[in-house]
Formats: C-alpha cells, sequence, structure tokens
C-alpha cells in the first residue's frame, strides 16, 4: 500500500479530481499555498494499492498542465527606492510524492 501525495495549482485542480474520482480513486483534499509564488495550491492524499501507483501518477500528469507566467518581482536598489521588473516563471504541473505505508485502518 502506498501514500500519494500530489501538489497541484488550484487551477488544475478541479480537472485533476474529476479524473481521478472518474477512475474510482479516493481521496483529501487540503488547501494549501506555495512558497516561492505564495499562490493557492490545492494537496491531494491518496492511499492506493502499490499496482495502481503508476496509473495514478499518468491521470495526475495528464491534467496538470505547466505553463508560464509573467509575475512582477521588486528589486531594491537602495531605502525607498523599489523597482518591478516582470519575471517569466514555470507554474502548474504535479509535485508528487510517494511513500510506503506501514498500516492502514479505515474505521
Amino acid at each position: 500500500m502506498k501514500l500519494v501525495i500530489a501538489i497541484v495549482s488550484n487551477d488544475d485542480s478541479a480537472a485533476v479530481t474529476s479524473v481521478l474520482t472518474e477512475h474510482g480513486y479516493f481521496m483529501t483534499k487540503l488547501s494549501t499555498t506555495g512558497g516561492f509564488l505564495r499562490a493557492g495550491n490545492t494537496t491531494l492524499l491518496m492511499g492506493t494499492d502499490d499496482e495502481k501507483v503508476p496509473e495514478l501518477i499518468e491521470l495526475i500528469k495528464s491534467e496538470s498542465k505547466r505553463r508560464t507566467e509573467i509575475v512582477p518581482a521588486t528589486a531594491t536598489f537602495d531605502i525607498n527606492h523599489y523597482a518591478a521588473y516582470p519575471v517569466e516563471v514555470q507554474v502548474g504541473g504535479a509535485t508528487i510524492f510517494v511513500l510506503d505505508v506501514e498500516q492502514f485502518i479505515k474505521a
């Protein structure tokens, strides 16, 4: 048994949860915030059998699209002098962790 933790963009979370539900996966959905852009994310916790992990990962990847966005970055030159320069960053996609589960109890 494995615990799969998937962190996806809020923009992709509806599509990801929908396709996982269609394929019979159960999940717990948590609202989270990323550290770099401080953007909203969705963290999904899913328990599954070892042999279903590759399918689960492919389903998540199929609905988690990477895209480029321009975000403002603030540079400080000296006291009270700021200039904003746009920075191109990659957003979206998924970060997936697969962990061994020692024990699973559904009470």
